[in-house]
């Protein structure tokens, strides 16, 4: 006799259900496979609704034909070109495409790869200038100026031993300024990192005007540094809704630039990519060559096999939308962004930040707390989460600490039904908390929330030197 002995049992009623879920060691047994379905579909019930989540910049919805494309190439190896070798044109012709959207000089023969996200990409930019520098004859540490940053550039100088230096937040900034450049540079900068939709706040750093104090700074000293712009979330929304602003490779400073691919590309997790200007930007050394149909093609990633999916899905993006639809997608949710700006300064007790404003940053809405409230914007974020919203709130960055904001980053499949939504869960919220006040408010540790940042296990000040 052959068959599962259990197919005519209730799923709930089968081995492996009535036991807990095992959570330490190794499984001893088997179980059927609808039961181990069973168990952690259940579990995954706790966690929140991802199209709910304000807090990420990832994408949360995909269309079907996305979806079967991933499920088609879940046993593509994208780095197995011999093998896939149409995944690896598709990627080429992303390549192409994307050089063509950033304004590459060339871009036929610009080179540029996919990656597992902006973070990988931006690891691999920051790999390039440093490998310029020192063919340049630099010589001990190298140094990056950047403003405030994503944790990936935090963890690039400490991986690969490069000092990070941040400009403070002086006066009521919340970017780095053209003007706050010049006094941090100096022979050993490989490099000047504007981010093109920054994560605190989604505002877009003036990447022309720093590019032109660079130019001010090498007529003076001489000293030529090469600009990597950070355009993680910015780099698939200005080509479309602002594109009169010059931040790409217009510039001849900007050398490379990282985007990611599963966040304003509308790709799924898993997409980000890395580009150059020029094959004379991306150093030699950092390229490997794999076989591929009995020749060799080159490939430059931190990562080695990792799934085709995500490539030929963003792909699949590019061909379906084009520059229209990209627009059209684009503008629908920054007109939802700020229509929610303008429905929380209704409210009267919030300042804005960022509205939503495509010439000044991404599709998404910051605000902080005005007037002396008997709540902060961390009892506000509690209240919201319990009706299943997920919306950051956290201090800014260094010398601006002592303030705290809220930020949602909305995304393809955010309407302004949904805002609408949002917004009458906001009064609710403010209402709950002015009826029943709070003898001692929440801080950001109690009130938890992902932020996209992280604390090194050990601090910067007892790494050895």
């Amino acid at each position: 006799m052959t068959g599962n002995p259990h197919t005519d049992d209730d799923v709930f009623s089968l081995p492996g259900l009535s036991r807990g879920a095992p959570k330490a060691g190794f499984p001893a047994v088997e179980m059927p496979p609808d039961a181990a379905y069973e168990i952690v579909h259940g579990e995954l019930l706790l966690d929140g609704v991802s199209r709910m989540n304000l807090a990420t910049f990832c994408t949360t919805w995909v269309d079907d034909q996305a979806r079967r494309l991933m499920d088609e190439a879940i046993g593509k190896n994208i780095v197995d070109k011999d093998e896939y070798p149409q995944t690896a044109e598709l990627e080429r012709r992303c390549v192409r495409m994307i050089a063509d959207l950033w304004h590459a000089p060339d871009p036929e023969t610009t080179l540029g790869t996919s990656t597992t996200g902006s973070s990988e990409a931006a690891m691999l930019g920051g790999l390039a200038a440093k490998f310029r520098w020192r063919k340049r004859g630099g010589t001990g540490t190298p140094n990056f100026v950047c403003g405030p940053v994503q944790v990936c550039w935090e963890k690039f100088a400490r991986y690969f031993d490069v000092e990070i230096r941040q400009i403070p937040l002086r006066g009521n900034r919340l970017t780095m300024h053209p003007d706050d450049v010049a006094a941090y540079c100096d022979a050993n900068t490989i490099m000047v990192v504007p981010t093109f939709g920054q994560t605190f706040t989604g505002l877009f750093e003036d990447v022309a005007g720093i590019s032109k104090a660079l130019d001010d700074l090498q007529q003076k000293t001489g000293l030529d540094i090469p600009m990597h712009v950070d355009a993680a979330s910015g780099g698939f929304l200005a080509p479309f809704c602002a594109p009169d602003l010059v931040w790409d490779f217009r510039l001849p400073r900007v050398k490379s630039i990282n985007a990611s691919g599963h966040k304003t590309g509308l790709a799924p997790l898993g997409a980000g990519w890395a580009m150059w200007r020029s094959a004379a930007d991306l150093p030699k050394e950092l390229i490997f060559d794999v076989d591929y149909l009995g020749g060799s093609m080159a490939t430059f990633n931190l990562n080695f096999s990792r799934p085709g999916g995500q490539v030929i899905t963003q792909y699949y993006d590019f061909i379906r939308l084009g520059r229209t639809g990209y627009r059209k997608v684009q503008t629908a949710i920054y007109l939802a962004a700020q229509h929610l700006a303008a429905g929380l300064v209704e409210l009267g007790m919030f300042e804005m930040i960022h509205d939503g404003h495509p010439e000044r940053g991404i599709t998404a809405v910051s605000w902080r707390l005005t007037g002396d409230r008997n709540f902060n914007l961390y009892d506000l974020s509690d209240r919201l989460r319990t009706r299943g919203w997920l919306i950051a709130a956290y201090p800014l960055p260094a010398d601006r600490g002592d303030e705290t904001i809220m930020r949602a980053v909305l995304r393809h499949g955010f309407t302004r039904d949904m805002a609408d939504l949002l917004l009458t869960d906001v009064v609710r919220s403010l209402q709950q908390l002015n009826a029943h006040p709070l003898s001692t408010s929440l801080t950001r540790k109690e009130a938890g929330g992902f932020t996209h940042s992280a604390t090194a296990a050990v601090p910067s000040t007892e790494l050895p030197k």
